[in-house]
């Protein structure tokens, strides 16, 4: 029986929409035909509708009762369809089972439709990689391609996976991850994403992400996770669905028994069918999903959704989510006479040009960024661990790090009361001194997000209270809270201490949601009631920890998915009171014999196909 069951599955899986439109165009000429009555033959040519459209629905009726037991609406119209046919009314058979095919079609469409701007990522990923080992290339499937492998990417082709470019500069489109349409300028010892495209130059790259690892990959595997159907209000309206089959069937019942006409116990059972109730949830969220998606959010699940429209308090992570996770230097002092603020920060780059500590590379960054002097040659660059740097420019000693290592060489540092003050602020500052003489700092500092302080503005606009989370001292994080307006502050934060704070507010009835990037904001992520992970800087563990993934790292279309969970919920409500209330009526006309199973199977799949478009308006909304 089993085995039987799976291959009737196959059956009516087989063709997809392709065949489903050919069924229906068939079964409607045939419908038309039968109207006009022009036809000879020995019986209703609308038996061609019954056995296209009206099989396969009493076929799935079946195979969900014997299966799981599954009383849904197949079950109604299976028993209205074969009510009609006991009593001669094949036309309203043919009709009943058309119109019910053409709305699970509609169905189909409009769930793709919202479904496709999130799986167009799986269409991206590339297939083919061009390997370079002894100078000769390659071309194997991207599935092969190993850590270290090094690689060529022609003009025009998809990066296969992660990585960084060894040899060769170019612009790179990185659309498909960050949403961004303008190409980014690459070069040597810059990464590269999977998926995205290599736009002019030919470069090589050296892969350090691969296979299930790479960044489409990742991505490819929030987006496959999607699910609609597990959020919690789903499941109510697949109760209701039950009961309401229930229901119908004890209508007909009574009304036979009573008026003596099956005629309107047939049509209760075409009007009763639950389809819109049913279709109510699943549609609004995906269409939700599909919104989200093109503002650069990857659902994991629609609950997720349904979770974020109840939450009272966004908890934000400090670096890498209000500021840009990356220092960059915000000050040059020179103290010595020789040098202007330029010269000083020249000096600086200069002597750090060499450096692999991620301070010393800010600083070049940041001055290269800032002017487009050359930097001065340096010999005898040497790197003390804990301490800074030491080189020579020009036969002059350059030594650039923490007061320690100044000490260490007899240098005294001046000005103590000035950079304690950078310091206090949770900036980093680093000490240069020329030939056992204190010239001056540089001073570095994560900076806020441009975008962060309007998208705080438009949190609390929207009845929200938001929340900084930091493992920075007190000063550093007040600092960064009154730059985005955040007056809920808590600093020196371990990751149990974030875990506390959600646990406590949401004990009191305050839902969190928490937005955070790194490994450390985990737990908090799976704690919360919503957790969001910054997809582009964030760790991997956040975004498997998280039930929504921000790719692009844009937060400023936060308040857009805070709005656009809140209208998902309006509209599901819409859905279920209408399709609700058309039943209601809709049973009212049947009982009193207004409605026939024509018109009956009209009523139904209109409720349908109204439900599907209140859902699909969700796809391209966005709050004035």
């Amino acid at each position: 029986m089993k085995q039987l069951i799976k291959k009737l599955e196959r059956l009516l899986e087989a063709g997809g929409v392709k065949k489903d439109i050919a069924l229906l165009v068939i079964s409607g000429i045939a419908l038309i035909l039968s109207l006009a009555g022009i036809v000879p033959l020995p019986f209703d040519i609308a038996w061609v509708a019954i056995v296209l459209c009206g099989i396969p629905i009493i076929l799935e009726a079946i195979i969900g009762l014997i299966s799981s037991f599954d009383i849904k609406a197949d079950v109604l119209v299976s028993l209205a369809l074969i009510a009609s046919v006991c009593i001669g009314e094949d036309f309203a058979a043919g009709e009943v089972a058309f119109i019910m095919q053409l709305g699970a079609l509609l169905e189909d469409l409009t769930v793709a439709k919202a479904r496709a701007g999130i799986e167009k990522l799986v269409h991206l990923t590339p297939q083919t990689a061009r390997v370079v080992k002894n100078e000769e290339e390659t071309i194997v499937p991207a599935e092969q391609v190993t850590v270290g492998d090094i690689l060529r990417v022609l003009p025009g082709e998809s990066v296969p996976v992660d990585g960084i470019i060894t040899a060769g500069q170019t612009s790179v489109n990185q659309a498909v991850m960050t949403g961004e349409s303008l190409p980014v300028d690459k070069a040597v010892g810059d990464e590269v994403s999977s998926g995205t495209v290599n736009q002019f130059g030919a470069f090589e790259m050296r892969a350090t992400k691969v296979g299930s690892d790479s960044s489409i990959q990742r991505m490819i595997r929030l987006v496959q996770s999607a699910d609609a159907g597990k959020a919690k209000i789903v499941g109510m309206a697949d109760r209701w669905a039950t009961w309401i089959v229930v229901i119908a069937l004890a209508a007909a019942a009574i009304t036979w028994i009573v008026t003596g006409e099956i005629i309107r116990a047939v049509t209760i059972l075409v009007v009763f069918c639950p389809c819109a109730l049913v279709l109510a949830t699943p549609t609004a969220i995906m269409a939700a999903i599909g919104n989200a998606t093109k503002h650069g959010f990857l659902v994991r699940e629609g609950d997720a959704l349904e979770r974020l429209s109840k939450v009272k308090i966004i908890a934000f992570d400090k670096t890498g989510t209000l500021t840009y996770g990356t220092p960059k230097v915000i000050a040059v002092k020179p103290v010595s006479e020789k040098y202007s603020e330029q010269e000083l920060y020249r000096l600086a780059a200069s002597s750090e040009q060499l450096s692999e500590h991620p301070l010393g590379k800010a600083v070049v960054s940041s001055y290269r960024q800032a002017y487009d002097h050359e930097l001065f040659g340096v010999r005898d660059f040497r790197m003390i661990p804990g301490r800074g740097i030491e080189a020579f420019i020009n036969d002059r000693k350059i030594l650039a790090g923490n007061t320690e290592l100044l000490k260490e060489h007899g240098v005294e540092p001046a000005c103590e009361d000035d950079r304690g003050a950078f310091m206090a602020q949770g900036c980093t500052v680093i000490c240069l001194a020329e030939n056992s003489e204190f010239i001056g700092y540089v001073v570095l500092a994560d900076t806020v997000r441009k975008e962060s302080p309007e998208m705080i503005k438009k949190l609390v606009s929207s009845g929200v209270q938001p929340a900084l989370l930091t493992g920075d001292n007190e000063s550093a994080a007040r600092t960064i809270a009154k730059a985005v307006h955040i007056s809920d502050v808590l600093s020196g934060c371990l990751p149990e201490d974030k875990l506390n704070y959600i646990d406590d507010n949401q004990k009191s009835g305050k839902y969190v949601c928490m937005i955070g990037d790194g490994i450390n904001d985990a737990p908090a992520l799976k704690k919360a009631l919503v957790g969001i992970a910054m997809g582009g800087v964030g760790s991997d563990i956040a975004v498997d920890a998280a039930d929504i993934a921000l790719v692009d790292d844009e937060i400023r279309e936060l308040p857009h998915l805070l709005n656009l969970s809140k209208r998902m919920m309006t509209t599901i409500k819409l859905n279920l009171c209408f399709s609700m209330g058309l039943n209601f009526i809709a049973i009212v006309l049947a009982i009193t014999g207004v409605l026939t199973p024509i018109f009956g199977a009209l009523v139904h799949n209109a409720g349908s196909v109204l439900v599907i478009l209140n859902s699909a308006l969700l796809l391209k909304w966005r709050k004035k």
